[in-house]
Parts: structure tokens; C-alpha cells; sequence
């Protein structure tokens, strides 16, 4: 076929379009990045309240059978997690209620999302 010709159903690209493509997609590639880090961030968040609620109930059952709340919530969360856990209890009548604060990580360095905080309240054994 000559030079310059197009056949029917093929398209013609001029010569200044050959890397377009490519440059739009490295223009659009920090995008998805902030995309899937706020993903994979919130998916943090949404884990930590989670082991904040299982270190709360450890912590609580613990307590109501007058045995370390602190060792227990650390030993219910993750691994990663236990360094960031505080789990204060208080005992009024017959039971008694524990506090989980689990620190949320962050993927991003130097945001601070917070503490995820559960509580939960468990009847002591007598």
C-alpha cells in the first residue's frame, strides 16, 4: 500500500500523537495513587476500631476475673498494634467497664488520624 494512504476502518494518526497516550497516563497516575492510599487508609481505620473492639472485650472479661485488663487488650490486638493500645478499667457495683484506645496508623507520614476508642462492660465474678 502506499505511503500516506488509509484503508477503510483504520485510523490515521498524525505524527505528533505518538506518545500522547503514555503522557496521559503519567498524567493521571498520581491519581490513582491517592486513590488506592486512601483505600488502603481507610481500610486502617475501619481494622484498628475493630481490635479496638476485640481489646476492649479481652480487657473487660480479664478484669471481671480480676486479672490484668492492659495485658489482655494488648495481647487481642495485632502484634503491630499492642505498642499503641491503652486499656484503662474502672469497676462500679458489680461489674466492671474497659476502655480500649488503639492509635491508628498512618500510611501517609505526618497525618495523625487519631485513637479508634471501644468500650465494653462485663459483670465481675465473684
Amino acid at each position: 500500500m502506499p505511503h500516506g494512504r488509509v484503508r477503510p476502518g483504520q485510523l490515521r494518526r498524525p505524527g505528533g500523537d505518538r506518545g500522547q497516550v503514555a503522557i496521559e497516563y503519567i498524567g493521571f497516575l498520581p491519581v490513582l495513587i491517592i486513590v488506592a492510599m486512601a483505600a488502603v487508609q481507610l481500610g486502617l481505620i475501619a481494622y484498628t476500631a475493630q481490635q479496638a473492639g476485640t481489646a476492649a472485650r479481652a480487657g473487660a472479661r480479664s478484669a471481671s476475673l480480676q486479672e490484668s485488663a492492659q495485658d489482655a487488650c494488648a495481647s487481642a490486638v495485632s502484634g503491630w498494634l499492642a505498642d499503641g493500645t491503652d486499656c484503662p478499667s474502672s469497676y462500679g457495683g458489680d461489674e466492671v467497664t474497659v476502655t480500649a484506645t488503639v492509635d491508628i496508623p498512618s500510611i501517609v507520614p505526618g497525618w495523625d488520624f487519631g485513637d479508634a476508642t471501644r468500650t465494653a462492660t462485663m459483670p465481675l465474678d465473684h
